[in-house]
């Protein structure tokens, strides 16, 4: 067996300034030939020029007037030109001729399927190069750093739309019959960025405040589903101009719904493309979650117009750069475009929360991770580089201030322009725009894993009192690290007099320190980390705790302070360093709770202590426990929607009787079953809201005749959105046979690979389904890790399948399978996974008898 050779990145001696390429895509054949010219720099002396491509077959090669010999290498991707003599210094070109393959793995350029408004089965070509895979399209130098400009040509049928990044400049006819379609030259840019698509869509359009043309493109027939994306994006686009006081540079925007599509979306320049689900809204069938989801994803990727494609990072090692500012962004654009969101509340839920779960683990990583070859940056495209780089940057924008913030990022947009940087860089130009030190303090942050737990506790001396503040590494199962981990940490302080406006603010530099609360009223709460902005847990002496408790249950503290001090408290039960108990007993205080995020982040937890619960006999007396809690707030919403009421009213209402209906909640049951007969029948609709809700509460405790009519709905249901909040809730059955016909469904053609793992998910909820789930991910593997060979989906179906079992036994048995069946793509989400196991199963040990004695004696 050869030995793998070492990675490298590509020399240097001749690089490219611009791409003159034309590709012809057989959709009926799944190939395509192609033809480029590129025009390069020889800086040194060399007869060799060597640039990346894979599953590309050249067939000839010349330099200026000059023969090259081609030797293709597939392990390091890359193919090697050699002339008889030396290529002269300067300004040459690199010509060349090819053809590929319009593969079905969502990579490179790759064939997606879609139905016609007439039922006819047809493909169009589409691209996804993020990280390495424009190589799978045309050769070229595809490393962030070696940016050039684009001119593309499109050879397609003539009633086919053709799209790339710029403005269509010519078309015409070809002889064989085919449209040829050229476009403007792109801005120097990566080749990740580059894309084409070519297929049958709708549009709608419009144009910004700036005359930016702005179009959304659907399939067939549905251009209203792009009405919702279009007005996010006319609003986005001058928001971000003014925000960074750098325009927007191109002269047109699309953003286009793609059928097969292994990712959320790709902020390709000026062509972004997205799952179906991720831009199109329906007027009538769309949740106020989905709508919320689509504007956050727009503002995402239209953030990287910026952030990512004005400005590059240089390796993949900087991935956060783009993508931790992309996903601050994206609230900083809805806020602006939507602020009834409340969306920096649902920020701490879905953002910081997630990010400080896996940071926690000892299989975590720093957010700058070096990167060798490219194959190790899938597994970086995680909560790490994207939710923790993002809640880093949120504590730093507090930090600084907004003002400050901003003249920062216009001072490192208008000097990197069109270039590539470095993290420093960014530090260098915020330091400038503060004076604060922001390299020294932010380089904790990003230069090593994990993150603080703040032990805090108060002290009462002659009349004086004061905080002690001892920094540690917090580690998920509550260990004491070995290693010597400090962070300089930005600390607010408030208290019961005014819980907005922080009495103290400092940056804790030390492993501890003490400050003075001689200004606080005696007897008011104390508390840490108002907004929970800090990237950091906190907790408190029992006496700190207890003080905060009422505040929680009047609502003086604010939502985000009382969704942080029960996410810290049940994180520090997790750990071993709270009791469970406690976390139960907290969660009673939230009985009159009226915040959406709020609720939504206690459900997530207590459904975590009921997924434990699930491997004992007193699962039924904490759904007994989640009845009572959810009951009163369930009576306040209701089944029916309120005049005037907000998105979050209905996001809240989904929530809770989702909640009621999951833990057998006898009149939401009955209700949910009266509600879906009605929608089957076609006598009354059902809300979009309450469809996610009602589907599962159905199924889990329905038969098999509601099990069929919704395995109808998505038959016959044309909007992704709906197939895929079906295809959430099909594993909840309870029967094995139909746990392995559910199985078998998501993989089989009906379902589109990047959404069979939603079905997974579904089926892994139930100590059956979840070992189900593993075994037929097992028996099936081969043909698995052929559908989901696109890393992102790998980890995915790889952590779905192993990560909630609680116990330890099954370790073993998964490594053994790993060692036999390597999944690089998905290597440390398998690790993350045997620590979550283990956590679980110590929770379990540590915990089960005193749960079970106080769900058997509260009567909330």
């Amino acid at each position: 067996m050869a030995e793998k050779k070492e990675f490298q990145r590509l020399p240097l001696k001749v690089v490219p300034s611009n791409y003159n390429v034309t590709l012809t895509p057989d959709l009926t054949a799944f190939t395509f030939t192609g033809s480029e010219t590129i025009t390069v720099e020889v800086k040194e002396k060399t007869r060799v020029i060597a640039i990346n491509s894979a599953d590309i077959e050249i067939q000839s090669v010349k330099f200026n007037d000059m023969t090259g010999e081609i030797k293709m290498d597939s392990d390091t991707e890359t193919a090697t030109f050699t002339f008889p003599d030396m290529l002269p210094l300067g300004q040459g070109t690199l010509s060349l001729v090819f053809t590929g393959c319009l593969n079905d793995k969502l990579k490179g350029f790759y064939r997606s399927k879609y139905t016609t408004p007439a039922g006819e089965e047809r493909h169009g070509a589409v691209t996804q190069f993020e990280a390495t895979d424009a190589r799978r399209a045309l050769p070229c130098w595809d490393e962030p750093a070696c940016k050039a400009t684009f001119d593309v040509t499109l050879v397609v049928p003539k009633n086919r739309v053709a799209l790339s990044n710029m403005p269509v400049i010519s078309e015409c006819k070809t002889e064989s019959g085919l449209r040829s379609v050229s476009f403007a030259r792109t801005p120097i840019m990566s080749t990740y960025l580059l894309a084409f698509v070519v297929g049958e869509y709708d549009f709608v359009e419009g144009r910004d405040s700036d005359g930016v043309l702005i179009r959304v493109y659907t399939p067939l027939g549905k251009a209203e589903q792009g009405t919702f994306a279009l007005e996010v994006a006319k609003k986005t686009l001058p928001f971000y101009k003014e925000y960074f006081g750098v325009a927007y540079t191109l002269p047109k925007i699309d953003l286009i719904g793609i059928a097969d599509f292994a990712i959320g979306a790709m902020e390709n320049w000026g062509l972004v493309t997205y799952r179906e689900r991720c831009l199109l809204v329906d007027p009538e069938n769309s949740s106020s979650v989905s709508k919320q989801y689509v504007a956050l994803i727009v503002g995402h990727e239209l953030a990287h117009q910026w952030f990512g494609n004005l400005v590059t990072m240089e390796w993949w090692t900087h991935l956060w750069l783009k993508e931790g500012f992309a996903s601050f962004i994206e609230y900083l654009c809805v806020d602006h475009c939507f602020p009834e969101f409340d969306i920096w509340t649902q920020f701490v839920n879905q953002d910081l929360s997630q990010a400080l779960d896996l940071d926690a683990l000892n299989n975590s990583h720093p957010i700058e991770v070096p990167v060798g070859h490219p194959a190790e940056v899938d597994e970086i495209f995680d909560a790490i580089s994207y939710n923790k780089g993002a809640s880093v940057i949120r504590m730093l924008h507090s930090w600084i201030g907004d003002e400050a913030f901003r003249k920062g990022l216009n001072q490192y947009l208008s000097k990197f322009a069109y270039k590539n940087a470095f993290t420093e860089d960014l530090w260098d130009s915020l330091a400038e725009a503060s004076g604060k030190p922001v390299r020294e303090v932010l380089s904790t942050w990003t230069s090593q894993m994990g993150f603080p737990v703040l032990q805090v506790s108060e002290t009462l001396e002659d009349g004086h009192r004061a905080l002690t503040i001892t920094q540690s590494k917090f580690c998920a199962d509550g260990k004491s690290s070995e290693s010597d981990f400090q962070w300089m940490v930005p600390i607010d302080i408030t208290c019961a007099t005014n819980p907005l406006k922080p009495f103290y603010s400092t940056v804790l530099s030390s492993k501890s320190s003490t400050i003075s609360l001689d200004g606080v009223k005696a007897g008011d709460w104390v508390k840490l980390n108002p907004g929970t902005i800090g990237v950091y847990r906190v907790h408190y002496s029992s006496t700190m705790l207890d003080s905060l408790i009422p505040a929680v249950s009047n609502m003086s503290l604010p939502a985000r302070d009382r969704l942080g001090l029960q996410n810290d408290l049940f994180a520090l039960a997790k750990a071993g360093l709270s009791s469970s108990v406690d976390v139960l007993k907290v969660a009673e205080a939230y009985k009159s709770e009226n915040n959406y995020t709020v609720w939504s982040d206690l459900a997530s937890n207590l459904s975590t202590i009921s997924l434990i619960m699930q491997y004992t006999d007193c699962s039924p007396l904490m759904d007994s426990y989640n009845i009572k809690l959810f009951s009163d707030v369930a009576a306040r919403v209701g089944w029916e929607k309120k005049q005037g009421e907000s998105p979050l009213d209905a996001m809240l209402r989904a929530l809770v009787l989702s909640m009621l209906g999951h833990s057998g909640h006898t009149d939401t049951v009955q209700e949910a079953m009266s509600r879906f007969e009605q929608h089957i029948s076609g006598e009354k609709s059902l809300d979009a809201d309450l469809r996610s809700a009602v589907y599962g509460t159905v199924v889990k405790k329905g038969d098999k005749s509601h099990f069929d009519n919704l395995m109808k709905v998505y038959e016959t249901s044309e909007l992704s959105e709906e197939k895929v909040r079906v295809l959430r809730v099909l594993g909840y059955v309870k029967d094995e046979q139909q746990i392995n016909n559910v199985l078998q469904f998501a993989i089989s053609d009906k379902v589109r690979s990047q959404d069979a793992v939603s079905c997974f998910a579904g089926v892994a909820t139930s100590v059956l389904g979840r070992q189900l789930t593993w075994e037929f991910v097992q028996a099936n593997w081969k043909k698995l890790s052929i559908m989901f060979e696109k890393g992102s989906l790998q980890a995915r179906l790889v952590k779905i399948s192993i990560q909630d079992f609680v116990n330890r036994s099954i370790i073993p048995e998964i490594k053994e399978f790993f060692k036999k069946n390597p999944a690089p793509a998905a290597s440390r989400v398998i690790q993350q996974s045997f620590e979550n196991i283990e956590l679980n199963a110590a929770m379990l040990e540590r915990d089960r008898e005193a749960i079970k004695s106080y769900l058997t004696k509260t009567d909330l």
